[in-house]
């Protein structure tokens, strides 16, 4: 997809509030619920893209504690760290970086004024 039409996907994409900017903590995490899931938003300033959604589930514990991850730079990616077994996922697309049979859903996420909104 070009990025021409990935704006255009934003733009048209349908979107829900989870919460208020005031909730995000800086560099750090925090679990909204959404679609009947818990979601870990990552609010990191300076970034391009400063909020990012990740699912809180960790694939190989099956607890829901992404949400409480370290995060960081790895080989030239975005990450967080996974509390209990420390693998890395990509904020950006999920996959992790030292398994790649496991991942974790992302989806978009914007700053829309004092509101946070997950993509439908």
């Amino acid at each position: 997809m070009s990025l021409s039409n990935a704006a255009v996907n934003l733009q048209t994409q349908r979107w829900q509030t989870v919460c208020g900017r005031q909730d995000l903590v800086a560099h750090s995490g925090v679990v909204v619920w959404f679609e009947g899931r818990q979601v870990a938003l990552f609010y990191l300033p300076g970034e391009d893209n400063p909020v990012f959604a990740i699912d809180n589930q960790d694939p190989k514990s099956g607890a829901n504690v992404i949400g409480r991850g370290l995060v960081g730079h790895l080989k030239g990616e975005l990450v967080v760290a996974a509390p209990l077994y420390k693998q890395h996922f990509s904020l950006n697309d999920g996959r992790c970086l030292e398994d790649a049979r496991q991942s974790l859903q992302v989806w978009p996420v914007r700053l829309r004024g004092e509101q946070v909104e997950i993509g439908l």
